[in-house]
């Protein structure tokens, strides 16, 4: 797949693909319908499939402080887009200028002349230009004045009508369900981070642990999960316990991802390790010592080893 990060890079090969446009925070179930209907799209055209996103993601420019909300990184997101098939990645930069574009402005100026679009999928949500004054029926007009062609999804939803979303997406994972999270994903939810040296208090008590800050990605729920992780740069998979949280027993210094392999003992140190979240254990509880906390953490890693292995 194509990554191309700025109109200028646009060459003529690129120009008339059909484009999926929206964040695709996460990628899920609902994204990969809006994604689909333009890769069929493309197939019948004989043209090239493209998504159109943006990164950073426009919330973290207008609400910088916020809490982190991200489900997966730029680098995740276009892994997950990929492996769709899809074969150009349009990844621009939302920064303040591009956030001032007018909806009418975001039409000519990118989607038309820097893109050179012949058809535009998005969903039935999807508003866009400064203060999203832009709408779906907004797109559809400008598409025939213009001559590129509008497709408008519906809201893709479960067997009981529930929508398929970014925000229930976060919802079961601060409510420490990964499992919900899964299945509205399709696959587990997972986080990149970089190993960094803790105060290495797990190896005194039997039970090394890699660890690892999330930044802005979401926090989901503070406790104890059965996990798979592996280096980012290929490898075997390895099954895991993880604990997220402040670890109140020991040394609270902000939220932190432990992960105790099983098994092996990889050098991990200044690499980048990919967590999936695939079950929850136990909310973060606070011991009255090391010794109550070791036998805790060897209760744990039992249950994982268990939710892991069917």
């Amino acid at each position: 797949m194509r990554i191309i990060r700025s109109l200028g890079d646009v060459t003529s090969d690129d120009r008339g693909a059909i484009a999926a446009v929206g964040n695709f925070d996460g990628v899920h179930l609902g994204h990969k319908a809006v994604i689909g209907q333009a890769q069929r799209a493309a197939h019948l055209a004989g043209v090239p499939a493209a998504v159109l996103t943006f990164e950073p993601h426009p919330r973290m420019l207008f609400q910088p402080d916020a809490q982190a909300f991200r489900l997966t990184s730029a680098a995740l997101r276009a892994e997950a887009i990929a492996a769709l098939g899809v074969n150009i990645l349009f990844e621009l930069g939302f920064d303040d200028a591009f956030s001032h574009l007018s909806a009418e402005d975001f039409i000519a100026q990118v989607l038309h002349r820097g893109l050179g679009l012949r058809h535009v999928i998005i969903g039935h949500d999807f508003f866009f230009g400064h203060r999203r004054r832009g709408t779906p029926e907004m797109l559809q007009e400008f598409g025939i004045r213009l001559g590129f062609g509008v497709s408008v999804v519906d809201a893709v939803t479960e067997e009981d009508g529930a929508v398929y979303s970014s925000s229930r997406v976060r919802q079961c994972l601060k409510e420490g369900d990964p499992r919900g999270a899964a299945a509205l994903l399709g696959r587990p939810w997972e986080v990149e981070a970089e190993v960094i040296k803790g105060d290495q208090r797990g190896r005194t008590i039997g039970f090394p642990t890699a660890n690892l800050q999330l930044a802005d990605i979401l926090h989901p729920a503070h406790g104890v999960y059965a996990v798979r992780a592996r280096d980012v740069e290929g490898g075997e998979w390895w099954n895991g316990v993880a604990n997220f949280g402040r670890r109140p027993t020991v040394n609270d210094r902000g939220p932190l991802l432990e992960v105790n392999l099983f098994d092996v003992s990889p050098d991990l140190y200044g690499r980048k390790l990919r967590v999936q979240f695939i079950d929850f254990i136990r909310p973060e509880m606070k011991f009255s010592g090391l010794d109550e906390l070791k036998a805790q953490i060897a209760r744990d890693a039992e249950v994982a080893r268990e939710k892991l292995s069917g």
